[in-house]
């Protein structure tokens, strides 16, 4: 239950008959349709919520905001509400200012809906996919695959609490150029295994790494010297297999140990074998967006930009000035281009499997891909300009005692997710890497094993703990957190303070939903956990009344409860002990 939006809604309400019953008296004029606007004001120190519906119609009523103020709050009834007073502040606003019940119906919520408080079903009945990492499969993940598999698998978490129908799914590049280049490393170590390295000259463009030379004789070690006489297309074909046959499970059980797991691996093949590739290029043929040249197909691109530029009411002049191209889908040698398969593949998304959204977790560096691939799925009809939406992430720079990291300390290399895993706590990594995303991050490798408050993952996570100590110890003495406590007796400043804090949750999870931003849970733990302390600091529990006891117990437990909620969305655990 969003028991700030409950409280929202009430406002709106009980203004909206304030007026009706002014108007009937003829205090008011009638029929004024003004939308009742309810905020929470910065400083909360004259009222807990505020309406500026009085400045809003004014000037349709053709009276001053404070004439239309005293007219509504003559005719407020507050009695059974969440508010005790409705007061007008400044040129006309409504000041409320929230009674015990809603107090009371927080911790409720809290008690009764448990480790469901929090969601809500302001999605439900929307299929959502969230495609993330997708990592080039020639390879060790990167610290790009590392902060965007926490933000698709985050944000996926949030979607799902929002009520939607949510699949995470990893796209498999499996075909095409860096397929062949994958190939041709291998072969080449292969050869050179066999012939010396002096002897066979490796591809310029090839893959340098040491993981290459290890599957080169991983397949020697397998085949020995046989492959010599197979014919080129036989070698890549086979080298290519056994090469994504091995990092595949290895890409599964890193993502696993990191606490991801995709409900689907989509494989780029599948598109070519099925036709789908080419299928999709003749929609777009057949809907006339295509053109051939020099032997190519090219896609009218820079049209498509264009139109959909002018629908969304781009100035002409500026439109030309942004340097747009068209974009080749089938090459002069017949094979079709990665952005053709990326077209077919968000085509199977959306015509094949009917998912009404799809977010992509992309690299920033991919920025000026974003309108060319929506404007394709415009033209082929699927509205990709509003079903498709694409996150861009920013660069990360591991840091350590104020220097740049750019190497393993283990195996010297450049640091891959598994490195990462081996030095820092997947717990630190998932909190750390879950930063709002258009941000720059700086990864203090340091600060992230630190057991201090300086750590924000080992505050967090030491608050929980600290409530189950407590718990458990006035357990021991015969005293329960259980439902029914009188939380009018939670009433200092703190404990009112922690309480409006825990009412934010549902909030803040829909926030993080609608901004594509799961950093907005990390933020909220930081401040919950924040006031819990102050409460704690303050509020004594031991050795007080037995009712007393009960309210602060019940008022701990809500907390635990929402921390463990929060952590959970993050992936993050929720420890007992510290």
């Amino acid at each position: 239950m969003n028991m700030i939006q409950s409280a929202k809604d009430q406002i709106a309400e009980l203004t909206k008959q304030a007026y009706a019953a002014a108007a009937a008296e003829g205090l008011l004029p009638e029929g004024v349709e003004t939308p009742v606007n309810v905020e929470i004001p910065k400083d909360t120190a004259n009222g807990d919520y505020t309406t500026t519906f009085c400045l809003a119609a004014a000037k349709a009523m053709k009276k001053s905001p404070r004439e239309v103020a005293q007219a509504l709050t003559g005719k407020m009834a507050l009695d059974g509400t969440y508010f005790t007073s409705v007061e007008i502040a400044g040129p006309g606003f409504l000041n409320f200012r929230l009674g015990e019940k809603w107090y009371a119906d927080v911790l409720a919520a809290v008690e009764s809906e448990g480790e469901t408080y929090g969601r809500s079903a302001g999605l439900t009945g929307k299929k959502y996919m969230v495609e993330f990492v997708s990592a080039n499969p020639t390879g060790p993940m990167h610290m790009g695959n590392a902060r965007g598999g926490v933000l698709g698998d985050t944000l996926a978490s949030v979607l799902d609490w929002n009520g939607a129908d949510v699949e995470r799914e990893f796209y498999v590049n499996d075909a095409g150029n860096q397929i062949e280049k994958f190939a041709k490393s291998i072969e080449a170590r292969y050869f050179q295994l066999i012939r010396g390295e002096d002897a066979v000259e490796f591809p310029e463009d090839g893959y340098h790494g040491d993981d290459i030379r290890e599957l080169a004789r991983l397949f020697y070690e397998q085949h020995g010297e046989s492959y010599l006489n197979k014919t080129v297309e036989e070698r890549h074909a086979d080298m290519a297999r056994f090469g994504l046959d091995h990092n595949l499970p290895k890409m599964k059980s890193d993502l696993e140990r990191y606490g991801i797991r995709f409900d689907t691996w989509f494989y780029e093949s599948t598109l070519h074998d099925s036709g789908f590739v080419a299928d999709s290029v003749k929609a777009l043929t057949d809907a006339g967006w295509t053109y051939e040249q020099d032997g190519a197909l090219w896609l009218r691109t820079a049209d498509i930009i264009r139109d959909n530029l002018r629908k969304a009411g781009k100035k002409e002049a500026d439109i030309e000035k942004l340097d747009l191209k068209d974009d080749v889908l089938r090459r002069a040698n017949g094979f079709y281009t990665y952005f053709a398969a990326d077209i077919a593949y968000h085509r199977n998304k959306f015509a094949v499997r009917g998912f009404d959204k799809v977010i992509n977790i992309w690299g920033a560096d991919h920025h000026g891909h974003v309108a060319r691939l929506k404007g394709s799925l415009d033209a082929l009809g699927l509205d990709g300009s509003d079903r498709l939406d694409i996150v861009l992430m920013q660069l990360v720079k591991l840091v350590r005692d104020g220097e740049t990291v750019r190497m393993s300390k283990r195996t010297g290399k450049a640091i891959s997710l598994s490195d990462l895993l081996d030095e820092i706590p997947v717990d630190a990594c998932r909190w750390f890497f879950n930063t709002k995303p258009d941000t720059q991050m700086e990864f203090d490798l340091g600060l992230a094993v630190r057991e201090d408050s300086e750590n924000p993952v080992y505050y967090v996570q030491y608050a929980h703990a600290r409530i189950c100590s407590l718990l458990k110890t006035l357990s021991d003495e015969g005293h329960t957190a259980g439902r029914g406590a009188d939380i009018t007796l939670a009433n200092s400043e703190q404990e009112r303070e922690l309480i409006k804090a825990l009412s934010r949750f549902p909030e803040e999870i829909r926030m993080a939903a609608r901004d594509y931003d799961p950093s907005y849970i990390n933020r909220y733990l930081v401040e919950l956990s924040g006031a819990f302390h102050r409460f704690y600091n303050a509020c004594r529990i031991k050795g007080e009344a037995e009712d007393v006891i009960a309210a602060r117990l019940a008022l701990a437990e809500a907390t635990r409860r929402v921390i463990a909620n929060g952590l959970g969305i993050l992936g993050v655990t929720a420890p007992a002990k510290m």
